[in-house]
C-alpha cells in the first residue's frame, strides 16, 4: 500500500483549520474511509524529546485548553492568545494498489474544497525526496 501525504498550511487560522479537520472527518465517515485516511494537526510548536509522561501532561493542558478557548470565543473583544504560530494540517492517504482510482479521486477532492484552496496545498507521493521528513513529522504528531 502506498502512501500519500498532502499538507495545508493555514497560518495562524486556527477556526479554518478546524473547520477543514472537520470537513476531513466527515468525508471519512461518510466514505468509510476509516484507516485510508487519517488526519493530524502540526501547531508549530517545538516538540523536542518528550516522555511518556509530559506527552500525557500536554493532552491534559491541550483539553484544558480546548475548554477554555470555547469560553474565549464568546467574547470577542479579548485580545487572541500567545499562540500565533503557523498552524499546519497533514492529511494521510492509504490506499492499496487496486485502490488507484479511489485515491486519484481523493488527490483531486481534498484540495480543490473551499476550505483548502487558500492553504497552499502541497501533495507528496511515496517515493519523492522530502517524503520521508514528512513521514517523520507525521509519526512525531503521534
Amino acid at each position: 500500500m502506498a502512501h500519500t501525504y498532502m499538507l495545508f498550511d493555514f497560518g495562524a487560522d486556527e477556526d479554518k483549520a478546524q473547520q477543514a479537520r472537520h470537513k476531513l472527518e466527515g468525508w471519512k465517515q461518510a466514505y468509510r474511509l476509516d484507516k485510508k485516511l487519517q488526519v493530524k494537526f502540526d501547531r508549530g510548536e517545538a516538540l523536542g524529546p518528550q516522555t511518556a509522561e509530559t506527552e500525557e501532561v500536554s493532552k491534559k493542558a491541550a483539553k484544558a485548553k480546548s475548554k477554555t478557548r470555547a469560553k474565549t470565543k464568546r467574547n470577542a473583544s479579548e485580545a487572541p492568545d500567545g499562540n500565533s504560530g503557523s498552524v499546519k494540517l497533514l492529511v494521510r492517504l492509504y490506499f492499496s494498489a487496486h485502490e488507484k482510482l479511489s485515491e486519484q479521486q481523493w488527490l483531486e477532492r481534498i484540495p480543490a474544497d473551499q476550505l483548502f484552496k487558500g492553504a497552499d496545498p502541497q501533495v507528496v507521493h511515496e517515493g519523492e525526496p522530502e517524503f520521508s521528513a514528512v513521514l517523520k513529522q507525521f509519526e512525531a504528531l503521534g
